[in-house]
């Protein structure tokens, strides 16, 4: 029954692109989409914290963990919306239904800050926030992966404009997050929030039409099957084989030409190379006197050497997962503390202009829209010709050097911090908190900077490693396994926050209090800039045993023959 299935799914055309014109021209419809998105989400996370502690009234810390539960849960979802897409609707039916769940979400939000009452207000706004996070869950894993989707890979052309396609996707996002941080958060800060959400809830509608309309130039697949049974069944074949040991007389199993697989599942299929690592799992494809005597293929006792492979691809990247997670610890003070800083900073710009504290995040995106392309037309030539390298360094090599720079992103963070404090002492404000010190709001440029360029290295990094690497029929699941990092990563700095306040609190110094000027907010960064660079050395020693997928150029048919002997030990 199971082989017959697969059998089916294999001919069956909805697992297969339909043959449309694809590349740039598909793509760029694509992006307006996630322009949009992007646009909306800086707009609603760039100023959050400003609403919770002067709308809401909440405490700062208890705002800051607000903050990074919702944006942790808006990057776990994405988990959820992969298997949904890979599984039963495929990522464009997904890509529609989740932008529309955003949509409304966005609605709600609009009326939560106007027409609903005072004292359901707190309420409904949280549920609108999470409605939203479940928008996202389907949208963010489904966009980027079919997005480049639309390159084919077997033609030299298509496959040389998607290596650029990554840093031109993710300067799109930062030109509209950069503009929603000058313009819709000035609009919440100045004029009204109504106004302000309104205009994220009509962006978002325009990207969902912009959208439909390349809707007959896509390259589309359908659901190919639930990205964790073929994982399952590699495990489940290696287990029941952990005694059988391989030798030059056994056969392994190769797969035949058509599609075995969920992963395997592809329009055009790709032998990838055996590798050493994780030989646990090659017990998965061996077959013995059971699997030669049975007429059919059992898929959880016999495994192809192709399924194994890709099994292996996805435990590779574990570790590198693991050990970015400090990263987006740092990235998210940028929404929250960094926030929480500059309103505390003289920022007026003239005599009649204020400049909204949360709109200093868009000289994170001015520092990635001036170096993505200097990265791409300059750094990359460069390099490549040293290197050797068709994108100049590894992609490991690029997320190191963005974790270092988020190591000196949060010193210059506690360095600037420790400055502001002592200008507060000199001036008698210490036990003022609304007071605004007398220290223009640029010395914090160089946190702002050095936190768009880590970026430029880490975050670009990250998505070509977790769409690259994955198997092909993973994708969606890897892009939001990409995602997920920044989810897991605000909720370590939930914990981290929660951890500081619970240690400096029996010391008698609460580090994190609402008065900035009696707290130690240098401290908590000086925390974090220890642990990034202990995780670095951690990601380093990864890194260095990390094994990049490498396809073999000839795929063997049926299984190598060989004896028919059965040996256990």
């Amino acid at each position: 029954m199971a082989e017959n299935s697969l059998q089916l799914r294999s001919q069956n055309p909805s697992t297969h692109p339909k043959p449309s014109s694809g590349g740039w021209n598909a793509a760029i419809f694509i992006i307006f989409v996630e322009v949009a998105e992007r646009f909306a989400f800086y707009g609603l996370a760039g100023n959050l914290i400003m609403y919770l502690t002067n709308e809401l009234h909440q405490p700062t810390a208890m705002a800051a963990k607000n903050v990074n539960l919702w944006m942790g849960v808006s990057s776990l979802f994405p988990l959820v919306g992969a298997v949904v897409a890979d599984s039963y609707l495929g990522r464009f039916k997904t890509i529609i239904f989740s932008s529309s769940i955003y949509f409304m979400g966005m609605v709600l939000l609009c009326l939560s800050v106007s027409v609903v009452p005072l004292h359901y207000r707190e309420a409904i706004f949280f549920v609108s926030l999470y409605i939203l996070a479940v928008g996202e869950g389907g949208h963010k894993p489904c966009v980027q992966t079919f997005a480049a989707d639309q390159f084919d890979e077997d033609s030299e052309e298509e496959k040389k404009a998607k290596s650029s396609f990554f840093n031109w996707w993710y300067l799109a996002i930062v030109i509209a997050g950069t503009v929603a941080s000058l313009v819709v958060i000035y609009i919440q800060d100045n004029v009204s929030w109504v106004i302000g959400y309104g205009v994220l809830a009509a962006v978002i509608a325009a990207g969902i039409i912009l959208f439909l309309l390349g809707i007959k130039s896509y390259r589309k697949q359908g659901p190919l099957g639930s990205p964790f049974t073929a994982v399952a069944q590699v495990f489940a074949a290696a287990v029941r084989k952990w005694r059988v040991k391989e030798t030059h007389v056994w056969d392994v199993y190769y797969g035949d030409e058509r599609s075995e697989t969920h992963m395997e599942a592809q329009p055009k299929h790709k032998t990838l190379a055996r590798t050493k690592q994780f030989r646990f799992l090659d017990k998965a494809m061996i077959i013995d006197n059971l699997d030669a005597s049975s007429k059919t293929r059992n898929p959880w006792r016999l495994c192809s050497i192709n399924q194994v492979e890709e099994v292996k691809l996805v435990i590779r990247l574990i570790p590198i997962w693991l050990s970015c997670l400090m990263f987006n610890v740092v990235q998210s003070q940028l929404h929250t503390y960094y926030t929480k800083q500059g309103s505390k900073m003289n920022r007026s710009m003239g005599p009649h202009f204020q400049l909204p504290p949360a709109s200093l995040k868009v000289f994170v995106g001015i520092t990635i829209l001036i170096t993505v392309p200097i990265y791409d037309r300059i750094f990359v030539p460069m390099a490549r010709k040293l290197s050797g390298y068709p994108a100049g360094i590894t992609v490991l090599q690029r997320i190191g050097v963005g974790q270092f720079l988020s190591i000196l992103n949060v010193v210059a963070a506690a360095l600037v911090e420790a400055k502001r404090v002592n200008v507060a002492k000199q001036h008698d404000l210490m036990d003022n908190p609304k007071a605004i010190i007398p220290i223009r709001v640029w010395w914090l440029l160089p946190q702002y900077l050095i936190c768009g360029l880590s970026d430029t290295f880490a975050v670009v990094g990250l998505q070509e490693l977790f769409y690259d690497q994955m198997p092909e029929g993973l994708r969606s699941l890897g892009a939001a396994a990409y995602i997920s990092i920044l989810g897991v990563g605000s909720f370590l700095s939930s914990a981290i926050i929660s951890l500081v306040q619970a240690i400096s609190s029996k010391s008698g110094e609460e580090w994190l209090g609402d008065n900035l000027n009696r707290a130690h907010l240098d401290y908590f960064y000086w925390v974090l800039a220890g642990l990034s660079a202990l995780n670095l050395c951690v990601y380093v020693w990864t890194a260095k045993g990390f094994v990049y997928k490498k396809v073999e150029a000839q795929k063997p048919t049926g299984a190598k023959k060989a004896g028919t002997k059965a040996g256990e030990v």
